[in-house]
């Protein structure tokens, strides 16, 4: 069985979630600042992954905007930090999905939506790892 860190990246909190290979599920973990180096050496540390996976904010119509290339960044920094392989991944609509399923869960939530988006990324990319992962080389 392989577990995985997955990641919703954004300028204020990152998203956490961890997930397994053997049922492609994910649960969301915590949520953390995007320097919080400290916290994240602490979450590798406790779930030992195999891979981290961090998702890539696009447009509708998939073409990249000003963000895509700051969680690029993120993506780069944290393999170069991890030493382990980091993928990125299509997060449109994660949001969006979140923020229904929370509410769905718990009635209408205005935010803390980021650890449940990056649930639904890692159990996307989990269930499209094969097909569309995009590994994210770390920089020197």
């Amino acid at each position: 069985m392989a577990t995985y860190l997955g990641f919703d990246f954004g300028t204020l909190h990152v998203g956490v979630a961890v997930g397994e290979s053997i049922t492609g599920g994910a649960r969301a973990l915590a949520t953390i600042g995007p320097r919080e180096w400290e916290r994240l050496d602490a979450l590798i540390a406790e779930w030992s992954p195999t891979a981290l996976v961090v998702g890539l904010p696009l447009d509708e119509d998939g073409s990249e905007q000003a963000i895509t290339a700051r969680a690029r960044r993120y993506a780069r920094a944290i393999a170069q930090r991890s030493r382990l392989p980091v993928y990125t991944c299509d997060e449109r609509y994660s949001s969006l999905a979140a923020n229904s399923a929370l509410a769905a869960r718990d009635g209408p939530r205005p935010a803390g939506n980021d650890a449940e988006a990056a649930r639904i990324i890692l159990e996307q990319w989990l269930s499209q790892a094969d097909t569309t992962a995009t590994q994210t080389p770390p920089t020197r």
